[in-house]
């Protein structure tokens, strides 16, 4: 007896988002459904043609192309496409060909569109995950309005009994650095004591350490809720004039929450942190400082703020202390001898920093230096470079210092090294070449640089060889798509099954940025700044940038969010994610996001062509 196909609503409602539909949607989405069936190599829809509709494989599978049937994906059965032409302007952004006999089912545009505005979970699935529009400024920068009472407050409070003695709460005191206790009478909330009470009420009316607890305690103390803002917690001190707030939630007690809790928080922003950079006087003084950057992460991840506004805040910091640190070790070392120019590169240069950085930097010195004067110079730069890795800053592995004499040289030497790397574009060329095209000024005479830079794109852009294989090394970095549906997981050692969020993420849009201001002359260092530069100079077209804008913000904002997430746990922020900690929407995104950014890596290839 030969096989019955399930009817094409059946087979739809196998998958999400499509599985959780409720009845009377399914029921009125089956007579609109259609089955397609393909022979191998037939073209289901092709790269900028109107598209029928959604499309879901049942079997069979087909390659996802670019313009110029390069492969980018494959799709089996259960994976969906067309959805992000649909979301635009009703045009497919790539070609999907049968790479075998295969059979879809098609929800009709205006059915999927209808869908879109009937049902939260399949807009919620089918939207695209953005990063919010919010600015640099607003009521986020304490911290105070992004951040729950759970994520300031003191786990675990230190306990007693009303029955305990003074000098025994005392003693609490002393030997955990707290200044109250919590008091618990079984597993009830009895009150709470602190060491205001212990100078007002014991000690202020000459009373002795034998006293019970439950005498001079504040009894039945308000509480707050975990999840509350901090902001609540902090008006809610004020009112009641106290600095200490137990946290409960269903009569169980969490934790405690003081003052000193929200200040603290309060100083963990860009701005303190700068102010206390620039009046520091010891490289140690600015470890200090940098300490609280993790949580500036956590808050602005919270806060919803776009990732580069992040990434700017964590590299002005990174600025400050590079320049203190310059400002210190002329103090010690006296004037330099001639003008110089201090200029970072790497996610420094571009400002792009996360949880996680190296230092990368450089120093180009005005041509009347004379040999003798390089002593001063080896001297700054060991300085600097020690302070930065005091500060968190690891010396970077591939020696790209300042403290190496190659990287500290005048500026009639960078000239000869740029010709040079142009001229002969060897693979170290290549490598040098994309490094030094992020340098940015951060303290010095900024003329030493600012003709340099320009000469530089305009002299590189003329060789067309030079260029081809900047674009031949910028793909050298792929992003993490396997053929079949899922993602390209590390296969074995310490990140086993993971996705390495940086090289194969965001430095292959950081690639492509790169070449966009060859191509352009754009003197900006930032990868968003050069795509949106780059677009307006219509190096790419509007369509592509707007598609690599989202998925590089897409990107980017995972990232982040899974340093955020391992500082919360305790545990240092890396790179490193385990696509199964995603959810299926997450997935799905993030899996499109690399698609865009293999498509545009394809487009440059075939526009500019790489040497073989």
């Amino acid at each position: 007896m030969s096989d019955v196909k399930p009817d094409p609503i059946d087979s739809l409602t196998r998958h999400a988002p499509f599985s959780g539909l409720p009845h009377v949607l399914r029921s009125a989405l089956a007579p609109k459904l259609a089955r397609v069936v393909l022979e191998q190599g037939v073209v289901l829809f092709e790269k900028g043609a109107p598209l029928a509709g959604l499309y879901v494989v049942e079997t069979g599978g087909l390659d996802i192309e670019t313009g110029h049937a390069d492969l980018v994906s494959h799709r089996g059965p259960g994976d969906i496409m067309g959805e992000r032409g649909l979301l635009r302007d009703g045009n497919a952004l790539l070609t999907a060909r049968a790479a075998e006999p295969s059979e879809l089912v098609v929800v009709p545009r205006e059915a999927f569109l209808d869908l879109m505005e009937q049902s939260d979970e399949i807009a919620r699935w089918f939207a695209r995950a953005r990063p919010t529009a919010q600015g640099d400024d607003g009521p986020y920068a304490t911290g105070l309005t992004a951040l729950q009472v759970s994520d300031l407050m003191t786990a675990t409070p230190i306990t007693c009994t009303p029955d305990a003695t003074v000098k025994d709460v005392a003693r609490l005191m002393r030997d955990n650095v707290i200044s109250s206790v919590v008091v618990m009478e079984g597993a009830r909330l009895a009150g709470i004591i602190t060491v205001r009470d212990l100078a007002n009420k014991v000690l202020a009316e000459g009373l002795g350490g034998d006293i019970r607890v439950a005498q001079v305690m504040t009894p039945d103390p308000v509480t707050i809720e975990p999840g509350r803002l901090g902001l609540d917690a902090l008006m809610l001190l004020s009112e009641l004039k106290v600095n200490h707030l137990p946290v409960a939630q269903g009569g169980r007690v969490l934790g405690m929450i003081g003052k000193t809790d929200l200040f603290r928080q309060q100083a963990a922003t860009a701005s303190h942190m700068v102010a206390d950079i620039a009046s520091a006087d010891t490289a140690e003084d600015m470890a200090h400082v940098m300490e609280r950057v993790p949580m500036l992460l956590v808050q602005l991840v919270q806060a919803g703020v776009r990732p580069q506004s992040i990434t700017r805040r964590i590299t002005d910091i990174t600025d400050a202390i590079t320049r203190r640190l310059l400002r210190l070790a002329e103090q010690q070392l006296g004037p330099a001898p001639v003008p110089y120019l201090w200029a970072a590169c790497g996610s420094q240069g571009r400002r792009e920093q996360t949880g996680v950085s190296d230092q990368d930097n450089c120093l180009i010195i005005d041509d009347s230096v004379l040999p003798e004067h390089d002593a001063y110079f080896a001297a700054l730069a060991k300085y600097v470079s020690d302070g930065l890795n005091t500060c968190g800053f690891f010396y970077c592995p591939g020696d790209m210092m300042a403290t190496n004499p190659r990287w500290r040289q005048p500026r009639r030497v960078w000239r000869s090294y740029f010709a040079r790397w142009i001229a002969q574009p060897d693979t170290e060329a290549q490598m040098l070449a994309s490094v030094m095209f992020d340098l940015r000024a951060i303290a010095g005479e900024n003329a030493l640089f600012d003709d340099l830079q320009a000469e530089v794109l305009a002299s590189a852009r003329k060789n067309s060889i030079f260029v081809a294989h900047m674009v031949s090394n910028s793909l050298k970095h792929t992003v993490p798509l396997g053929l079949l549906r899922g993602f390209a997981l590390i296969r074995s050692g310490e990140h086993k099954n993971t996705i390495d969020l940086k090289h194969s993420g965001v430095v292959p849009v950081v690639d492509l940025g790169r070449i966009y201001a060859l191509l352009g002359s754009l003197e900006v260092a930032g990868t968003r700044e050069r795509i949106t530069g780059a677009r307006a100079g219509a190096v790419i077209s509007e369509s592509g940038a707007r598609d690599l804008l989202d998925a590089y913000d897409l990107i980017a904002e995972t990232r982040l969010r899974h340093q955020a997430a391992r500082i919360r746990a305790g545990r240092s922020p890396d790179n490193f994610m385990a696509p199964a900690d995603l959810s299926d929407l997450e997935r799905n995104h993030l899996r499109d996001a690399f698609m865009v950014v293999k498509t545009m890596q394809s487009a440059i290839a075939q526009s500019r062509g790489a040497p073989g």
